[in-house]
């Protein structure tokens, strides 16, 4: 279990924002989770399997005075990505960030790629995405901030048997660039991040993949990267500095896809 004293709240400033996390129990949710609980956000996240994990991580973030809110959700079935936005807000008051970090990787050739897969990666992928941020908005002012979690691999794909997976992060991509015009009247933005290769348990199945075990040599800085460093850039989304960014798409590769 992640020892408490990793989320650091002393010194920061005081924060009346509420955040939702999609996905939030493990990996780069919990890293973006605790981030923003230590800068003072009140942070709600969704989980589906992982009941153990999302548990420690609110009692992490209490033990050291922060406000964090678990809820049960699957971010591929619509109706229950609504029923987190309004839990979200019935539990804190309000909602400023979203994060739509939830997603999975169900890889496959072109010749046994399932229609169940298909879609499930649609309804987690895409579906959840927007739906999500369509309920969320109805709750947000100006200064809202949507940051979705895509993938380097929407345009950079140096293996086999993920295409598909490539496919739904491509439509966020483009998705994110789509919503910046209607949301930027509103004077809310919304950017994706693309992280490449970082060490969590999806990466292990992608090391499990022919040539995944040498897929370090593809990056600039011949290491993965870390979650925390992801949670780093959606800080900096979630705050004032980047008021004036919107449709972006941002990678944090390592220099993988240069």
């Amino acid at each position: 279990m992640t020892k408490p004293t990793e989320i650091k709240l002393a010194g920061t400033k005081p924060s009346d924002r509420v955040a939702l996390v999609t996905g939030g129990a493990r990996g780069i949710g919990a890293a973006i989770v605790r981030q923003l609980c230590g800068e003072g956000v009140s942070v709600a996240f969704t989980y589906v399997s992982s009941r153990d994990k999302a548990d420690a991580l609110v009692r992490d973030v209490e033990v050291v005075g922060g406000s964090a809110l678990a809820i049960h959700a699957d971010s591929g079935a619509v109706e229950q990505v609504r029923a987190a936005v309004q839990q979200t807000v019935e539990h804190f008051g309000r909602l400023d960030i979203l994060v739509n970090n939830a997603g999975i990787e169900l890889p496959g050739s072109i010749d046994d790629y399932t229609a169940a897969d298909f879609d499930r990666m649609i309804d987690v992928n895409i579906k959840g995405v927007f739906f999500a941020t369509q309920e969320a908005v109805k709750h947000m002012h100006h200064g809202g901030r949507i940051i979705n979690i895509g993938s380097v691999s929407s345009d950079y794909m140096p293996i086999g048997g993920h295409a598909v997976y490539a496919m739904t992060k491509g439509a966020i991509a483009s998705l994110t660039r789509g919503l910046a015009r209607d949301l930027g009247p509103r004077g809310i933005t919304i950017n994706n991040v693309q992280p490449g290769r970082v060490e969590t348990d999806m990466i292990k199945a992608v090391r499990q993949a022919p040539g995944g075990d040498k897929i370090h040599e593809t990056i600039a800085l011949k290491r993965f990267g870390t979650s925390e460093e992801v949670a780093g850039l959606v800080s900096y989304l979630a705050g004032p500095e980047a008021s004036f960014v919107t449709g972006a798409n941002l990678k944090i590769d390592g220099g993988a896809s240069v």
